[in-house]
C-alpha cells in the first residue's frame, strides 16, 4: 500500500460538482492498493499515519501528531500511485488491485483510522472522477509504503 501525506490547513473532495468531503487543519492522504495488501498493511499504516509528528508545537518544531492537535483526515482512493512508468510512455498500472480487493480494503483502512482517530474522516468515493483541491501547508508531504516498514 502506497500513500501520499500532505499536512494541509484546508483540502476537499468534489464528485459531480458536489463536496463529498471537506476538512480544515489535518491530512489529505492519498493511497493507492496493491494485490498483496492486506490488513496488516492497514494497521501499520494507520498507527503510522495519526501518530506522525509533522505539526508545528509552539516552537515550531514538527513535533505534534494529527492526534495532538485534534486534527481531520481526508483520504482519498488513487490507484494511480502504482503506475509503472518503466516502459514507454503510457503508464501501466498492472500492480494497481482489481476493485473486488481494493474497495474492501479501502472500507477498511477508512474504519481503522476512524478508530485510530477517534472521529470520522472524509472520504471519497472509489472509483469515482473527484477533483481534489488543498492548500499544502508548509508544504509538507511525505511518502509511505506499507512493503517498506522494515
Amino acid at each position: 500500500m502506497i500513500i501520499v501525506i500532505q499536512r494541509v490547513s484546508k483540502a476537499s473532495v468534489k464528485i459531480d460538482g458536489k463536496i463529498k468531503a471537506e476538512i480544515s487543519t489535518g491530512l489529505m492522504i492519498l493511497v493507492g492498493i496493491e494485490e498483496s495488501d492486506n490488513q496488516e498493511d492497514i494497521g501499520w499504516l494507520s498507527k503510522k499515519i495519526v501518530n506522525l509528528r509533522i505539526f508545528p508545537d509552539e516552537n515550531e518544531v514538527m513535533n505534534k501528531s494529527v492526534l495532538d492537535i485534534n486534527g481531520e483526515i481526508l483520504l482519498i482512493s488513487q490507484f494511480t500511485l502504482h503506475a509503472s512508468t518503466k516502459k514507454g510512455n503510457r503508464p501501466s498500472y498492472i500492480k494497481a488491485a482489481r476493485p473486488e480487493i481494493a474497495i474492501p480494503l479501502y472500507e477498511q483502512m477508512i474504519q481503522t483510522l476512524e478508530a485510530e482517530l477517534g472521529k470520522p474522516i472524509g472520504t471519497g468515493e472509489f472509483g469515482a472522477d473527484m477533483k481534489v483541491s488543498l492548500v499544502n501547508d508548509g508544504p509538507v508531504t511525505i511518502l509511505m509504503d506499507s512493503k517498506n516498514k522494515v
